[in-house]
């Protein structure tokens, strides 16, 4: 009896605090709902009516979302941010695998941890400059007239190669993709590199010790590490989704609509063509869009750790 008794006065304490950890959870929900919930809320509302930003919004219903379909500028920006997903995501996930691996298996045992340390830090150095002082230093070097890659081309004679890089719509989209790259490369470094730190040491011992090659390890690193990368393809496609600011700095969307992206269509009718109605109606959409990836990307992971039929 005097066990039954403790069983319950446990389970009680436990459930008391419970509920007590619960109201720690209610200023987050309140600021969920007050920051994305409702605005979340009233951009779906705009997003079916004709509004100019001021004035009573007129209810056009799906009207929006039937001119998206139609829109050919829409299309052409939303081309333009699938390539962006292989400049932000898939490349420089690629890059910083290898690189991870390389310096992991490599870098610490011939050059140190300092060394590999400095060396992770300068390729993470990207990601911490503000994008309007690295979109304008990229503007300087790209510049068609005194850039420094057409100096640097002019001086060594290669003078038929200079080029206005930003300014033609051939090579506008992939200069902006191959600065994309040199933004994002450090993040999955980073990330792989941390996640290598808790792989079971022994596993690759024994794997070397058996004659497994270089791309044997690597293979055996990646899988031990995929958690972590489902993590990065995640966050960074998402990132790809809603780039703005370096488009903006950069190009303004342009030359015409060679480098134009969803997200900066959607600045073009809200401030600029003051036709904020279709503007919400694009962001809607490709907040539809994440929402959807999201999930997907969670289900694998959850899936991938067995945790499917929770």
């Amino acid at each position: 009896m005097a066990f039954r008794a403790s069983e319950i006065w446990k389970g009680c304490t436990m459930k008391t605090a419970g509920k007590g950890y619960g109201l720690f959870l209610l200023p987050g929900f309140i600021l969920l709902i007050l920051v994305v919930f409702i605005p979340f809320g009233m951009n779906l509302y705009i997003s079916c009516t004709r509004w100019s930003g001021v004035g009573i919004p007129q209810w056009v219903g799906l009207a929006n979302y039937l001119k998206a379909v139609t829109d050919t500028i829409f299309w052409a920006s939303f081309r333009n941010n699938i390539l962006m997903i292989f400049a932000v995501t898939v490349i420089p996930c690629i890059i910083g695998l290898f690189l991870s691996v390389f310096l992991f298996e490599y870098g610490l045992t011939a050059y140190g941890q300092r060394t590999v340390a400095a060396i992770r830090s300068g390729i993470y150095l990207p990601q911490i400059l503000p994008v309007a002082i690295a979109g304008i230093v990229w503007g300087w070097i790209l510049d068609p007239t005194y850039g420094a890659l057409n100096m640097i081309l002019r001086s060594i004679g290669l003078e038929g190669f200079a080029h206005n890089w930003l300014g033609d719509p051939a090579t506008a989209l992939p200069s902006v993709m191959g600065i994309m790259v040199w933004f994002q490369v450090g993040y999955p470094l980073v990330i792989f590199m941390s996640a290598l730190q808790r792989l079971d040491p022994q596993i690759l011992e024994a794997a070397q010790i058996d004659g497994a090659g270089w791309l044997r390890r690597f293979f055996i690193m990646v899988h031990g590490i995929k958690p972590e990368i489902l993590v990065v393809v995640l966050t960074t496609t998402i990132y790809a989704l809603k780039l703005f600011a370096q488009i903006y700095v950069l190009t303004r969307g342009g030359p015409g609509t060679a480098t134009i992206v969803p997200s900066y269509f959607a600045y073009q009718n809200f401030f600029e063509k003051a036709n904020v109605g279709y503007g919400a109606a694009v962001s809607t959409i490709m907040t539809t869009i994440i929402f959807i990836l999201t999930a997907v990307f969670i289900r694998i992971q959850m899936n991938n750790e067995g945790l499917g039929e929770y």
